[in-house]
């Protein structure tokens, strides 16, 4: 049977440049770019000659531009779960300040939306909806995807039809690589290959 095979190429952008248990979301927090050993070896498992897609936000864009990434699209479909009011907090801040909305956000962390907010399950559907787009657009190519934790579960779920609850306890760490295949097939229907999920650089 014939088929078209679409490389997905996902890396978490670099470590914030942030103090430790801070809550980014989708506000525009910097990455900390100052290893460059780590971002060259991260730079060399990525194909030649690929498409390139970062978040509109700077630790993505930043990040993929230092790992050599030109031409870059920007997609906020694919950005970070939008954490509301708590974005910029730290955890600790948050459950003094709003405990009860915490609490509920903690019993059910995949469905819930803290203020403001979307739930982890908004996330996981808006990020199948771009892949199966970008996957029809740039068919047969290879998509190096620079985005973050999240979308990064999000699209591993999708592939392996896992649901949005059973994801959080995936590693998606900075700078580590995620490969998925697309592969469309000649009668209409789509397959999936998870290649390899949260591979550290050399």
């Amino acid at each position: 049977m014939s088929m078209v095979i679409t490389r997905w190429w996902w890396l978490r952008h670099a470590p914030l440049a942030a103090p430790p248990g801070l809550i980014a979301g989708q506000a525009d927090i910097p990455a900390d770019l100052s290893d460059k050993d780590r971002l060259a070896s991260a730079a060399k498992r990525l194909p030649p000659d690929a498409i390139w897609i970062a978040t509109p936000l700077a630790r993505s864009l930043d990040t993929a531009r230092a790992l050599g990434g030109k031409a870059l699209l920007p997609q906020p479909a694919l950005m970070e779960q939008h954490f509301g009011g708590w974005q910029g907090l730290t955890h600790d801040a948050v459950w003094q300040q709003d405990q009860p909305a915490a609490q509920s956000f903690w019993d059910d962390p995949a469905y819930a939306c803290p203020p403001g907010g979307e739930s982890f399950a908004d996330l996981c559907t808006r990020v199948a909806e771009a892949v199966i787009n970008l996957s029809g657009r740039h068919a047969g190519r290879d998509i190096v995807v620079v985005a973050h934790a999240g979308t990064i579960r999000a699209a591993i779920g999708q592939a392996l039809d896992i649901p949005p609850a059973k994801l959080l306890v995936l590693a998606a760490d900075p700078l580590h690589l995620t490969r998925i295949d697309h592969i469309a097939l000649a009668d209409g229907q789509v397959a999936w290959r998870l290649v390899s999920a949260n591979i550290p650089p050399c």
